[in-house]
């Protein structure tokens, strides 16, 4: 059974990998080169309630593990949130992982500032290591620099600009890779029409397996499982593929069956609510008018 660590602060961070004290006890970077044994952690899972933006080295062994033929391969960037598990996994290429770096922050170091609210809108926090941030030369290179800025800022003599301004090039660098994700996923755009239409046939079959009498209604959580997606990461390729995210595809299907089912069928609205997945009639009744701007019974008798 593996150990369980959890990290709470940067002293922490600092403490579990032997590097001396961090000179700012909020935020810290860390470089691969500088911790001499990572063994220790082998089998041992991570609870980390802190943020981290890590960097990795793309080595040949990873080619064929989180990318394709369309992504860089100057390096991956991978994000966690607050409550995040992993998991180290010793690499073969020792040389390759010289080059790792993690930015790691505390949620307090955010806390009063704008950013504390905008950071919900990173969805990248929330996807999976394999859909990682494949960087090219110039992006990597703009990345760096902004982490250096950061590193410059937390080393000096702190007054009262140094907290503005850290948390300032945080933005930034996470504005950026918001733009490189953006970037990462209409470079995808063929590989991710492969994903909707896959996404499409789960939805058929859902029902055509009776999956609503065990599940219920179809949700991300389980597209997102059948498709080995996170949930974010579905989501936010649909949302740039088709300007729909994934529920309202699925509340889209919903309705296109209903529909159906109202036209060829004299089942009650409430039987049709059942027979869909729907807990409670009244939810299908306001879902269906939402999507159609009448009711299930209005659209029977319009029909």
């Amino acid at each position: 059974m593996s150990e369980i660590v959890t990290i709470q602060d940067v002293y922490q961070v600092h403490q579990s990998l032997g590097l001396e004290s961090p000179k700012h006890p909020l935020i810290t970077v860390v470089r691969t080169k500088a911790v001499d044994d990572f063994s220790k952690f082998t089998n041992v899972k991570i609870v980390n309630n802190l943020y981290q933006v890590a960097f990795k080295e793309v080595i040949l062994s990873q080619l064929n593990y989180g990318r394709n033929s369309y992504d860089f391969q100057e390096g991956t960037l991978v994000f966690t949130s607050p409550g995040q598990v992993s998991e180290y996994k010793e690499s073969s290429d020792a040389e390759a992982s010289l080059r790792g770096w993690s930015l790691v922050f505390h949620p307090d170091l955010i806390r009063k500032s704008s950013l504390a609210t905008k950071i919900e809108q990173y969805n990248f926090f929330n996807y999976e290591s394999n859909e990682a941030l494949h960087l090219s030369f110039d992006e990597l290179k703009h990345i760096e620099e902004l982490r250096d800025k950061i590193i410059f800022e937390y080393q000096q003599n702190l007054d009262r600009h140094s907290l503005h301004l850290i948390v300032a090039n945080i933005e930034m660098l996470l504005d950026y890779c918001l733009r490189y994700y953006d970037r990462q996923f209409f470079s995808r755009s063929d590989l991710n029409q492969d994903v909707i239409t896959k996404f499409e046939k789960i939805l058929k079959s859902y029902y055509q397996t009776s999956k609503e009498d065990e599940l219920g209604l179809p949700s991300i959580a389980y597209c997102a499982s059948q498709l080995h997606l996170s949930q974010k990461y579905l989501s936010d390729l649909l949302k740039k593929e088709t300007g729909k995210a994934a529920q309202e595809h699925i509340h889209l299907f919903i309705v296109e069956k209903a529909k159906n089912i109202l036209l060829n069928s004299n089942d009650s609205i409430s039987q049709v609510a059942y027979a869909l997945g729907f807990d409670y009639p009244q939810h299908f009744s306001n879902l269906f008018k939402s999507k159609t701007g009448n009711s299930p019974t209005e659209y029977r008798n319009l029909n």
